[in-house]
């Protein structure tokens, strides 16, 4: 199952770097509240999420996750909204930040 809405992220190519660091990151997925189900696709993992906006916590759960395993963070830009925008676009500073705002 494919998906490709507005409330699906895609993890295109996951750098694993142990047969248990592939565990973590399912684990990990299942455990990120925001997430509904998820999908494989060749070397793609399709999120597909329960909420259009996202609480802080989801949120930097997947900024963590895509950071961790190296997935295009960009995708995190639509999730900016009026009542994150000091703690996620603000902070300059923030490790994610050129990842996710600068394409």
């Amino acid at each position: 199952m494919k998906l490709s809405n507005k409330k699906s992220l895609i993890c295109d190519n996951p750098i694993f770097f142990s047969p248990k660091d592939k565990e973590a990151f399912f684990e990990w997925i299942k455990k990120i509240e925001c997430v509904e189900n998820f999908s494989l696709e060749k070397d793609k993992v399709y999120l597909n999420l329960n909420k259009r906006r996202l609480s802080t916590i989801n949120l930097s759960s997947l900024i963590g996750l895509l950071y961790r395993y190296k997935i295009d963070m960009h995708q995190l830009s639509r999730f900016l909204t009026s009542s994150n925008k000091k703690w996620f676009y603000d902070n300059k500073k923030a490790f994610w930040h050129k990842k996710v705002f600068k394409k």
